[in-house]
């Protein structure tokens, strides 16, 4: 394959595995192998700890949690490892994996997951063409507001205090804490709120990383929440001509809230459901102006290409592309999100 030529990475990425290139680098066997996972020291940094390099089997990505501090898919690995860009480390995955240079050839079509230059939001054309995720199916009744309220919830839990950075005025206002019984037990309660402000919902976040066998999130049974937007109750309370702010998750809209950016929403996962979409149509116009600020991972770049097409159909919308790999709103310091956020209009 002439190196002038483009590269299909998504083609690349789909024909080979983390533990195939684990094993043409014959480090395979440091790793300890769990349901879904690899787990073993880095070889990227050269670390000893064997659990602080983790593979994700079934989405085929990795992270390192201890010097690199960094994740990505099997090309950006290899791009670590041989210090070269993503584009060389195609070519050598295409050589050592004897993959059809034509089938991996892009013909001048640039992989939209290649690393981004911008690191401001960037505008999106309406007529943008996306990779669209499988849509969230809205079914049955709104959910209806809860008649009860969790109570004696522990605030200062260190996992919200010192895990996630929060202070205790931004876990008393959002009614977080720690539950020690009912069907929210040994986990981090989080009220759900629908555009009127009622709950209807509590969700439970594992404090920590939990077991393979274990989800981080609970949700209760008949919830259905395609039809909510973290935060919405809030955030239609700020000025009309400010900008929305779309995220993925809870601790990604509670965070920028704490820093001062108020007029944020929560999908709470990586796609947007014809119900949250409905849901910003009725509160913005064509003067309105939306910042989707997903995961800079791979089903954060999935889902904000859709969001942006469907969106721009009602508003002005644009993307914010993160320039490391797995970065999250969340991640943002008050400064980061003065920079990027403070003087938007």
């Amino acid at each position: 394959m002439a190196k002038s030529q483009f590269v299909d990475f998504k083609a690349v990425k789909a024909a080979i595995t983390m533990e195939q290139v684990l094993d043409h680098y014959g480090i395979l066997d440091k790793f300890k192998r769990g349901t879904d996972s690899l787990s073993g020291p880095c070889p990227i940094h050269g670390g000893s700890n064997p659990t602080q390099f983790r593979v994700s089997i079934s989405k085929n990505i990795w992270n390192c949690f201890s010097e690199c501090k960094h994740g990505g898919n099997v090309l950006d690995f290899i791009a670590k490892m041989e210090d070269v860009s993503i584009h060389a480390a195609a070519l050598k995955a295409i050589e050592w994996f004897n993959l059809d240079p034509q089938a991996m050839s892009a013909e001048g079509d640039k992989d939209e997951t290649d690393e981004p230059e911008a690191k401001a939001p960037a505008a999106v054309s309406p007529k943008l063409a996306a990779k669209k995720p499988a849509q969230p199916v809205e079914t049955g009744a709104p959910n209806a507001p809860l008649k009860f309220r969790l109570d004696k919830l522990e605030r200062e839990h260190p996992y919200l205090i010192q895990e996630r950075g929060l202070t205790l005025e931004t876990i008393i206002d959002f009614g977080l804490g720690f539950c020690s019984k009912g069907m929210m037990a040994d986990r981090i309660a989080i009220p759900i709120h629908n555009v009127k402000g009622e709950v209807v919902a509590y969700a439970g976040r594992f404090p920590g990383e939990p077991a393979e066998d274990t989800p981080k999130y609970k949700l209760p049974q008949g919830f259905r929440k395609s039809q909510e937007l973290f935060n919405i109750d809030r955030a239609i309370r700020e000025p009309a001509d400010k900008p929305w702010v779309i995220v993925e998750g809870f601790f990604d809209a509670i965070k920028l809230h704490q820093n001062s950016y108020r007029k944020v929403v929560a999908l709470m996962g990586s796609t947007m459901s014809a119900a949250q979409e409905e849901l910003i149509r009725q509160h913005s116009n064509s003067q309105s102006q939306v910042i989707v600020m997903l995961d800079e991972n791979e089903a954060g770049q999935a889902g904000r290409d859709d969001i942006a097409c469907r969106l721009s159909k009602h508003c002005f919308v644009r993307v914010h592309m993160f320039d490391k790999p797995d970065m999250e709103p969340e991640h943002l310091s008050a400064e980061d999100v003065q920079q990027l956020l403070g003087g938007v209009q």
